[in-house]
């Protein structure tokens, strides 16, 4: 008998947390620009093939901050400068959207746009600085507009002629026209969730939940997972080990998916397809019937490892393409496993090719493996047709695609609906059918991830250590306090949930960065703040700082070789070409009032150069100067500085080579070089300064005994009377090319 292949597509939406619950407001626009662009419309595209049945996993985090969204509750930063009249607009302000209102892929959603793409052009010319000095007012409301318009969905700009004439027009985009930008923005957003709910009932979505502020279940139940994949992992020094809160997090997911969805779920996404034995009776306890994982999982826990051939069909196929059981003392789970290619292709790979052939080879290859599985029933007839599970970020791949994916998934969703040979269910449709017959003993279950089959993305930096530390030692104070519970104090319990999720381990030390990083930092360690605050604790001094210096933007850096005339003036002839930080009104609260507002740097063969300029000379009058210099690339003795009230965060703690300290009462300067045994020893400086309108200085390489084409790091202080007053701009490393 000939069955057709089963097929599973299984799109994740997700989003962490955005609203600091210390400042009340949402600190990003990533829920609201991917609420116009990518959730409807996926939904809207699958509705015009009702042959066709998917499964849509809406994390709980998202649809929180979606429902703030549709009622006016959520209010971004982004948002507000698109609301704001442009002849308002502050430098500072200004300095944020020209670096900030670009943040998309310029292939496909700048370069499109005439307008959008001039304007992108100019600041990769002449940088952010000449734009904010040369922009007029309809440049920066026409960028305003479109950094909105850009992340609307093209399915919408067809449908509303509003939106059309927007894209036909271009330019000159008013106030009035930005308002009724964010006023479709919410109607479109308004849509999501209802539109799901329907297409659930009428039966093609099945809509599955996650943890309810997406954490790595395996890592809250033990830490120790981590060495499972990956045996000498270092892990942080504090062990967390909370099993209850995974109880928690499915609990709460369950009440937000009930509340919208009007049923209970049945599939889980473990975060980040993350699973472990010891998660099982926990998610089986709550009801859910199935969840799925990635090929890398079943793989070790079968012990055998797929191969592909240079097509890329894999060496065992029944393996991959069927459920399986995974008994625990509340009943049986059914898993699946996702097949990683396939996903890959679509998540990666196809938006570079034409949607028609994408979209043919996608099908080849399910035709091909529709043949392998009839040959393989025709020698075990007692087998179940097989169930291919192609599972994948539903949200954030479609930036890379021409028109947003659209007409990749209309070609695709075109082929499958017109083959019958290829058959897409839900996994809760097959298992009804084809319920799982081979089975995994719990203890064999795998502990890793859809990132090579370990945790090592969210554990085992030093930074992603840290911050585990920091939420284990939070945790521990909430556990001390049996008197406060989710009922009686729910805001130390939200910010716990909130500080557990995945996304901020994610971009913590080495593996991911974005335009973001610091906000990230900095939503985390509020989430934490929250809890000590909700228990009238006294907040760690550690949560204050971030946990790891941010670097300066490429953008900022020095593009040419400098000669400035070092007198103190606000001269810019000479300072051409040098690289330039904002200060005040930076990322960090301590920076809104800070004395200082702007920092130069740049050099030459000779010297190297750096410019302050202040908002207040008087409040810096009595404070000195520190910069700390170290070379990554050189053995020397370094030293800790010697002041007090240091924060002990990097790289404030860092050990450094060289020390200029300047004395802003009587201008004094005063060079130290590391000896040995953490000592500081006063040296010989030819250091020249200038300070009357701003600070200049011109550091001669010869003191620093540094070569050419080598790299220095440079950490700038303020202090006063000894004391630690703060870092210039907030806890960086600024980075210096010696020519």
């Amino acid at each position: 008998m000939s069955f057709p292949l089963h097929i599973a597509f299984i799109w994740h939406q997700h989003q962490p947390l955005y609203k600091s619950a210390i400042a009340g407001k949402y600190h990003l626009p990533w829920v609201r620009l991917h609420g116009v662009k990518d959730y409807l419309d996926l939904a809207l595209m699958l509705s015009r093939y009702p042959k066709l049945h998917q499964t849509i996993n809406l994390v709980p985090s998202l649809i929180l901050q979606l429902q703030d969204y549709v009622e006016g509750k959520a209010f971004d930063p982004y948002l507000s400068l698109t609301l704001t009249p442009v002849d308002t607009l502050t430098r500072s302000q200004k300095n944020f959207i020209v670096e900030h209102f670009f943040d998309a892929n310029h292939q496909t959603m700048i370069e499109p746009y005439h307008r959008y793409a001039d304007l992108w052009a100019q600041r990769q010319a002449y940088g952010i600085d000449w734009c904010i000095n040369n922009w007029q007012a309809p440049d920066f409301s026409d960028l305003l507009a479109w950094h909105n318009l850009s992340w609307i969905d093209p399915l919408f700009r067809d449908a509303d002629p509003e939106i059309a004439e927007w894209y036909s027009r271009g330019k000159d985009f008013t106030l009035a026209d930005r308002q009724r930008i964010y006023s479709k923005q919410r109607k479109i957003i308004a849509q999501i969730l209802p539109q799901h709910r329907l297409m659930q009932e009428q039966g093609q979505l099945e809509i599955m939940t996650t943890p309810y502020t997406h954490p790595i279940m395996p890592l809250l139940a033990d830490t120790q997972a981590g060495r499972v994949a990956v045996p000498q992992m270092n892990l942080p020094n504090n062990r967390f080990r909370h099993e209850p809160d995974i109880t928690l997090h499915l609990e709460k997911a369950k009440e937000v998916y009930r509340h919208h969805f009007n049923r209970e779920p049945k599939g889980l996404w473990p975060s980040e397809q993350s699973v472990s034995p010891a998660i099982l009776p926990h998610v089986s306890k709550q009801g859910f019937s199935w969840l799925c994982s990635d090929e890398g999982i079943l793989g070790w826990s079968l012990g055998h490892y797929f191969r592909r051939d240079e097509r890329g069909a894999i060496d065992a196929p029944h393996l991959l393409y069927q459920p399986y059981r995974l008994e625990t003392i509340h009943g049986d789970l059914a898993i699946i496993f996702r097949d990683r290619l396939l996903s890959d292709l679509i998540g990666f790979s196809y938006g570079a090719l034409l949607p028609q052939a994408a979209s043919d080879d996608l099908c080849d290859r399910l035709m091909s493996i529709h043949k392998q599985q009839n040959e393989y029933l025709a020698e075990h007839p007692e087998s179940q047709p097989w169930l291919v599970t192609i599972a994948l970020d539903g949200e954030n791949c479609w930036e890379f695609y021409p028109q947003d994916g659209n007409p990749f998934l209309q070609t695709l969703y075109e082929n499958l609906s017109n083959n019958d040979n290829l058959k897409l269910v839900t996994p809760s449709e097959y298992l009804e059918k084809f319920p799982p017959v081979e089975k995994i003993p719990p203890h064999q279950l795998h502990s890793g991830s859809w990132i090579d089959s370990s945790f090592t993305t969210w554990i085992g930096d030093p930074v992603k250590n840290r911050a585990w530390e920091l939420l284990a030692e939070a945790r521990n104070v909430l556990a001390s306090h049996q008197e406060a519970t989710p009922e009686n104090n729910p805001e130390a319990w939200e910010s716990l949930m909130a500080a557990e999720g995945s996304d901020w381990f994610w971009w913590f030390g080495e593996g991911h960065n974005s335009n973001d990083d610091a906000m990230f930092d900095r939503l985390f360690r509020e989430h934490l703040q929250v809890i000590y605050r909700a228990l009238n604790e006294p907040v760690p001094h550690a949560l204050l700082y971030p946990l790891e210096p941010h670097d300066v933007s490429t953008s900022d850096r020095p593009t040419n070789l400098i000669e400035p005339l070092i007198n103190g003036r606000f001269e810019n002839e000479g300072w051409q070409g040098a690289g330039k930080i904002e200060i005040s009104g930076a990322r960090g609260a301590m920076h809104q009032n800070a004395p200082v507002k702007r920092l130069w740097y740049g050099y030459d063969h000779f010297y190297c150069y750096l410019r302050l300029e202040f908002s207040n000379l008087e409040s810096i009058a009595q404070s000195k100067l520190h910069l700390l210099w170290f070379y990554p690339s050189r053995i020397h003795p370094n030293s800790p500085v010697n002041l007090l009230d240091m924060p002990d965060v990097s790289p404030l703690n860092y050990l450094f080579r060289h020390h200029l300290a300047i004395d802003f009462a009587d201008k004094s300067v005063q060079l130290q070089e590391s000896t040995e045994k953490f000592q500081w020893e006063t040296i010989a400086t030819h250091t020249k300064i200038g300070f009357e309108q701003c600070l200049e200085i011109a550091v001669p390489w010869s003191d620093l005994a540094v070569k050419p084409q080598s790299v220095a790091r440079l950490v700038i202080l303020l202090s006063q009377k000894e004391h630690f007053q703060m870092s210039l701009p907030e806890y960086t490393i600024i980075p210096i090319e010696v020519p």
